[in-house]
């Protein structure tokens, strides 16, 4: 299983309105690209000062899986729609579990 971990950090103009709509945007994606056993987003907790503001976990069976998802054109919709205009920050990585 290959586990992808997404942490994102918006730029300072960016209200509430928009992180929420955001995340909105992209927990839709199990339903509107698929692929994935398990998918997980939300904004920190907020309880340590430096964290990023927003994480994504999304499980796949197998790095096919992945890189269907990765390269879907819905997912890069959003991307291009409703994270990078409004981006500080991202950092991902992805594993083996």
């Amino acid at each position: 299983m290959l586990r992808h971990v997404v942490l994102f950090t918006w730029d300072d103009a960016v209200d509430d309105q928009r992180r929420e709509s955001t995340v909105a945007a992209l927990a839709r994606l199990p339903e509107e690209v698929g692929g994935m056993t398990a998918f997980t987003v939300g904004p920190d907790a907020g309880l340590a000062e430096g964290n990023a503001q927003t994480a994504l976990v999304a499980d796949f069976p197998d790095v096919d899986a992945w890189r269907r998802y990765a390269q879907h054109p819905r997912h890069l919709e959003v991307i291009a729609e409703h994270v990078r205009p409004f981006l500080a920050s991202r950092t991902a990585v992805q594993f083996e579990v």
